[in-house]
């Protein structure tokens, strides 16, 4: 059995002027929407993962494709900036291609760390197209308690 529902105009207002937001924000705000270049992935940035413990700050960046040769890594103050490049392979172009999409040239990624970070002590490894960044914390003045003697 179907239910009757009553009409209601405001609801109707209120849908277009939801979207109407929707296509200025998709037009203006975020012209590329969820494209992954505007998630900071693909040529113009990298996915990475970055969380903190006690003593460090760990960063997991994804860079299939990259030698460790071709990125640089650098602390400025507290940005991490992570640059690379993967380099198109020579192949051999007789035929047409059907789908050409992997990227190939310069990428870069900054994102601010959430603590200050002693970069002489950070480590670095890569395998399989994961680059892991520890970066120890700097050791913070711990608050003195101070005592007061009386007279």
């Amino acid at each position: 059995m179907a239910d009757l529902v009553r009409w209601n105009p405001l609801g109707e207002m209120m849908s277009l002027r939801t979207a109407m937001d929707r296509l200025f924000e998709d037009s203006f705000v975020r012209p590329l929407g969820d494209m992954p270049l505007a998630r900071g992935e693909g040529l113009g940035g990298m996915a990475l993962d970055m969380y903190e413990t006690d003593g460090e700050v760990v960063v997991k960046a994804s860079v299939p494709g990259v030698k460790p040769e071709d990125l640089d890594i650098t602390v400025n103050g507290s940005t991490l900036s992570i640059k690379g490049e993967v380099k198109e392979e020579t192949e051999n172009k007789k035929g047409d291609y059907h789908y050409k999409e992997i990227r190939y040239g310069q990428f870069q990624r900054a994102v601010a760390l959430p603590a200050e970070v002693n970069v002489d002590k950070a480590e670095a490894k890569f395998e399989d197209g994961v680059l892991h960044l520890t970066l120890p914390k700097v050791e913070q003045v711990k608050p003195k308690q101070i005592t007061i003697k009386a007279k």
